[in-house]
């Protein structure tokens, strides 16, 4: 039994109470214009909670002088490729894992460039939260309104506004407010639940780790303190019981002959013995005999969980199935209406064709028609007849089999998919649900 002292929280689902350990994960995405200074952010938080080795600071300290950089240049422990480092800009998206005593962190490390759009969303797609940075000399740009509505498409549910390089305008509180009320009038037209402003100097080391001395006005903590107390538990979808199956376990051994279980991840929902479910899209009716797990069997389990389900009956359930509640379930559909952010160099256009992977099932989309373009810098809808590389627009889809979908504001996992380009099996575009035509 874990002592109480070790959990942060507690968030009620149908009876079940579920504690948030502090080792629980946070998945962060940065964002921001060009140099900016992301990387340099993530590297200072990464130096000043005392999570890089010696050997890897002694590099960056080496990387620094031959540069002639002048100072320890710590957005070096993200920007990895060479073109990232004789740029001064980021490319790719970078992942960086973190701890603290509180709690575990994974840092994606996204570029800033509108040419980047597709690599910002790949790696935002999955964040609990997002840090957009603004530079304090330039104030809210395109790129920042353009990063935080791509935020808000995403339903990332935490938005931190970490005004950056405050040092360079010698810490002015009123350019600091002038940027917090600009950026609030643009996210009140934005699905952003919660949003904080934080003022910070990366380089320094400002408001980063600790508090800083130099900005005094500022009464609140600083960014590690808060990426460690957000509570992320209720942002789960704990209403809907939504579970997708990965994989039929058969052992067919002497010790579990006649064995046979369902695993996957829990996308939505509280999973306990006894609940009686629909497996879609058959539609066969039973119960849960069990919830097993390499550790023994659970009374209840949750999102994210991974576990292995025992079904009361035998049926006919494989990959791509899904598991949901009697009483509570989602759409069956061969159509679909969604937002899709375009990622290949070719268009996409009405007839075309693509494989469609969502959740564990796969399938085969043909493009019906597309709805409009959304202009990310206003938010006003262009009409539109196909979408170039790193725009976002309305599409309608028909699909060869039936989805078991949710609208991706109701469940991100239920209400995402991928579209991929079957002659070169590269991912082009990926897709949130507004809609569905049930079947």
């Amino acid at each position: 039994m874990k002592a109480i002292s070790e959990f942060e929280g507690v968030a009620l689902a149908g009876g079940l109470s579920m504690r948030v350990r502090r080792s629980e994960l946070l998945r962060i995405a940065t964002a921001g214009s060009v140099d900016d200074g992301k990387s340099t952010l993530i590297g200072r938080l990464l130096h000043d909670s005392k999570s890089i080795f010696e050997d890897q600071l002694e590099h960056v300290v080496k990387t620094s002088e031959r540069r002639g950089d002048g100072y320890v240049n710590l957005a070096l422990l993200t920007d990895g490729l060479r073109a990232e480092r004789e740029q001064g800009i980021t490319i790719d998206v970078a992942y960086r894992y973190f701890a603290t005593p509180r709690r575990k962190f994974i840092i994606a490390d996204t570029p800033g460039h509108e040419q980047y759009t597709r690599n910002m969303v790949t790696g935002a797609s999955t964040a609990d939260l997002s840090i957009v940075l603004v530079d304090a000399r330039k104030g809210v740009s395109e790129q920042t309104r353009r990063h935080a509505y791509i935020a808000s498409l995403l339903r990332i549910p935490h938005l931190v506004v970490c005004v950056n390089k405050m040092d360079l305008v010698s810490y002015d509180e009123e350019v600091f407010y002038e940027i917090l009320e600009e950026m609030t009038d643009w996210a009140a037209r934005l699905s952003i639940p919660d949003i904080t402003f934080i003022p910070i100097s990366a380089l320094n080391g400002d408001n980063v780790v600790e508090r800083s001395d130099a900005m005094q006005w500022y009464g609140a903590a600083p960014l590690l303190w808060h990426l460690e107390h957000v509570v992320i538990a209720p942002d789960r979808n704990l209403a809907d019981l939504r579970f997708p199956v990965q994989w039929v376990i058969r052992p067919m051994s002497e010790a579990h002959h006649d064995y046979r279980a369902y695993a996957g991840q829990i996308a939505g929902g509280v999973l306990r013995p006894g609940q009686e479910v629909v497996v879609l899209p058959g539609g066969q009716r039973t119960t849960i005999a069990a919830i097993d797990t390499h550790g023994g069997e659970l009374a209840a389990a949750f999102p994210t969980m991974s576990v292995a389900l025992r079904l009361a009956d035998e049926l006919d359930v494989s990959r791509g199935d899904m598991i949901v509640e009697a009483a509570d379930q989602p759409t069956v559909s061969r159509e679909l209406e969604a937002h899709v952010c375009w990622m290949s160099e070719r268009p996409l256009a009405p007839g075309g064709r693509y494989a469609i992977k969502h959740t564990t099932r796969s399938a085969r989309a043909i493009v019906d028609s597309i709805e409009h373009r959304v202009d990310v810098n206003t938010l006003d809808h262009q009409p539109a007849d196909r979408l170039g590389l790193n725009e976002i627009g309305r599409v309608r889809l028909r699909i060869s089999a039936p989805l078991v979908v949710d609208p991706y504001a109701r469940n991100r996992a239920t209400g995402s998919f991928i579209l991929i380009d079957e002659s070169t099996n590269d991912t082009v575009g990926a897709g949130m649900i507004l809609d569905a035509a049930a079947d």
